[in-house]
């Protein structure tokens, strides 16, 4: 099998079962973790002996030439979305940030079910970040944090939007960094 062949095909893990309907065109996955689903709009066929399926290059229906042209786009955004969604089912997702700079701390509290961050980061207030439901944060230390959920999406989105509040600074590096994270620092003027 070639090798631009094997691009649009996804392997199926053993403890995920597969759910098809032609019909309404959606796909679901049951994973170990969690159930997801997705609206398709390519054709998909399920080896069930070999545990593999393959995305084709047809739609459902009829379709004018200009979306004829952005099939191999659609095509490969499909596979990534399906590799995603099994490995949503699969394992929880998480993001770890630190916090560089004097006095800069982070603590989470639980209200009302949901996790509340509180930050210290330098400005004359704090800073109060909510999580989504389905989200979780924990504290490792004062600088030291990680946030988890089911959703790639949805914990990569809030970990940008907590690291938003103070991106790391060129000169001294004082900000919210990812924890693999390292910042070349600039020099500054000299006199």
């Amino acid at each position: 099998m070639s090798a631009k062949k094997e691009k649009y095909i996804v392997k199926i893990p053993s403890d995920t079962s597969v759910l098809y309907c032609t019909k309404k065109r959606i796909l679901t996955f049951l994973g170990p973790l969690r159930r997801k689903s997705m609206k398709l709009k390519l054709r998909i066929a399920i080896n069930e002996q070999k545990n593999i399926l393959k995305v084709s290059g047809l739609a459902f229906s009829s379709i004018s030439n200009s979306a004829k042209k952005q099939i191999k786009t659609i095509r490969g955004t499909t596979v990534a979305l399906i590799r995603q969604l099994l490995v949503e089912t699969s394992i929880l997702i998480s993001q770890k940030l630190k916090l560089h700079g004097m006095g800069y701390r982070v603590s989470a509290v639980e209200i009302f079910n949901r996790d509340i961050l509180t930050f210290k980061l330098g400005h004359s207030h704090s800073i109060f970040f909510k999580m989504l439901k389905g989200l979780s944060a924990l504290c490792f230390s004062k600088t030291k944090f990680c946030i988890s959920g089911s959703s790639y999406q949805d914990v990569t989105q809030i970990a940008a939007f907590v690291r938003s509040a103070r991106y790391p600074e060129p000169y001294k590096g004082k900000g919210v960094l990812y924890d693999d994270e390292k910042i070349l620092l600039k020099e500054g003027k000299k006199v």
